[in-house]
Parts: C-alpha cells; sequence; structure tokens
C-alpha cells in the first residue's frame, strides 16, 4: 500500500472542488432550509459508509454542530432496527428505503439520497417515492451521479470514481452542509 499515493489522490480531489461545489453546497442547504421552515423535515438514506454518512449529518441537526440552537427535524432512515430487519424480512431488501419514504416523507419534505454510485437500487426505488410524494430531493453521488442524478432537484458530485474518494468529499459537504442549515437557525 503507498499511503502517499492515497494522500495525493485525496489531495487531487479535493483541489477539483470549486465553486460549482460551493454553489451545489448553497442549493442543498436552501432545499433543507425550505423544508424545515415550511415545518416539513429533512429525510437521508444510504447504504455502508453512506449510511454512516446519513446519521451523522441527521445528528448533527438534531443535536448541534456548532451553535446552540432549537433542535430540527431530521431522521436518517437507517437507523430503526425493528422496522429495518422488519422490512428485509418482508419484502425485498431494495425496498427498505422506499417503504420508508412512503411512510414517513411528504410534500415539502426534503429526501436526501446518498449513493457513491448513483445505481443503488434501494436508494432510486427511495428517491423516486420521494418525487411521488411531491417532495425534493437531495442526491450525493459520486463524478456521474449514475441514475439517481435523474430523481434530484439538486446533485452533488463528488470528482472521483473511487469510493474513498467519493466518501471523502461527502463528508466535507455533509459538514459545510449542516454548518449552512444550522446558520439558518441559531439565535
Amino acid at each position: 500500500m503507498d499511503l502517499a499515493r492515497r494522500l495525493a489522490e485525496a489531495q487531487q480531489t479535493y483541489a477539483a472542488l470549486g465553486p460549482e461545489f460551493l454553489r451545489t453546497v448553497e442549493q442543498a442547504a436552501a432545499l433543507a432550509v425550505g423544508a424545515l421552515r415550511g415545518g416539513g423535515g429533512v429525510y437521508l438514506a444510504g447504504n455502508g459508509g453512506s449510511a454512516a454518512d446519513a446519521q451523522h449529518w441527521a445528528a448533527e441537526l438534531v443535536g448541534r454542530y456548532l451553535t446552540e440552537r432549537e433542535p430540527l427535524n431530521v431522521h436518517a432512515l437507517t437507523v430503526n432496527s425493528s422496522t429495518y430487519t422488519a422490512l428485509v424480512n418482508d419484502y425485498p431488501p431494495e425496498k427498505v428505503f422506499e417503504r420508508q419514504v412512503l411512510a414517513h416523507v411528504r410534500r415539502g419534505d426534503l429526501f436526501v439520497a446518498i449513493s457513491t454510485s448513483g445505481n443503488s437500487r434501494n436508494i432510486l426505488l427511495a428517491a423516486g417515492a420521494a418525487r411521488s410524494r411531491e417532495a425534493k430531493v437531495l442526491g450525493v453521488t459520486g463524478r456521474s451521479g449514475g441514475k439517481l442524478a435523474a430523481l434530484c432537484d439538486v446533485v452533488l458530485y463528488a470528482p472521483s470514481d473511487d469510493t474513498p474518494r467519493i466518501q471523502e468529499v461527502h463528508l466535507l459537504f455533509g459538514h459545510l452542509w449542516c454548518e449552512l442549515i444550522e446558520r439558518n437557525f441559531a439565535p
């Protein structure tokens, strides 16, 4: 393993971020603020490391990121183990998020679909369900956007095809996104 090469790859990926990345963060935060100010919620889902991102960002917004404020109506659809395991037992596994979106997401809400490839079937079905409920959809994905991009109102494209580099950009995106959202609700 060449750690210096991995560091250089990460630095190159971050160096590829520019004004468009910042505009996307601002647009994504505006979607969340609009949903929350309108009395709606923000619902996040992803698989594996993306599930961890969903939980991380939800925790920052229900708790606090940098500033003490009222908790925000934000939910990771990956955390209810009883619901999750019941759904994968009773339905095809690709429906695990779709069923939850159909149960909880409404017009005016925001669904955040996190998929490094943009082609995770369970995320695509959930994004489609959110659109059917007239919710906004934010996609957080890799360079190509995959099939997910076509289902989204706003898409963050990490400028890489390498999963670890994509996930590193997603972490930066998530922190900036949480900070901008929080600024709108801080006293």
